[in-house]
């Protein structure tokens, strides 16, 4: 696998290195002691998937309080993505920065997001399927956000007329 550093401390684009023959490749999206080596959280509690079947569904911005803070490995198995991070820790000197990456079946990168970061995406097709591996088991009563559209990030959206869900929806601003 191929590790590129983000702007935003912490956070990682990771690339396969496919090994082909005539049947097609095989290449691995995952490995404890490779995520180590590079300062990544090696560890898992879950995996999961998130199936969109409208082009400019809207999730996001996600993230888990402490002490269930978690990190998480996303890949776009089918369709595209916009997907989007933001560092969330009042101690980074990159804290309220966000950062976005096109996911795609097409492209198979991977996107790294440490604790402490909101993530959300929005899907450029039909039909697209996002998978998650995450360090931590989900738990209801840490679930948090903040607003996809808050003023303070200025993301800026591919899709304007968004298909998001009501408690997206009212997540309050990001207060650093």
């Amino acid at each position: 696998m191929k590790f590129t550093p983000l702007p935003l401390h912490g956070a990682c684009l990771i690339e396969i290195e496919p090994v082909e023959d005539e049947r097609g490749f095989f290449a691995r999206t995952w490995c404890a002691e490779e995520f180590k080596s590079h300062g990544l959280s090696p560890g898992l509690s879950q995996c999961g998937i998130s199936f969109n079947k409208r082009r400019g569904t809207l999730r996001g911005m996600h993230y888990q309080a402490e002490p269930f803070a978690e990190t998480k490995l996303v890949r776009c198995s089918s369709g595209e993505i916009y997907d989007v991070i933001v560092d969330l820790r009042r101690a980074s000197p990159t804290c309220g920065n966000w950062f976005s990456v096109e996911l795609s079946a097409a492209n198979r990168k991977m996107l790294y997001v440490p604790e402490g970061f909101a993530h959300g995406f929005q899907t450029l097709t039909d039909g697209a399927e996002v998978c998650y591996q995450i360090s931590q088991v989900y738990k209801l009563e840490y679930s948090r956000g903040v607003r996809w559209n808050d003023p303070s990030f200025n993301i800026p959206w591919p899709i304007s007329d968004a298909i998001i869900s009501e408690r997206d929806r009212i997540f309050p601003d990001f207060t650093p």
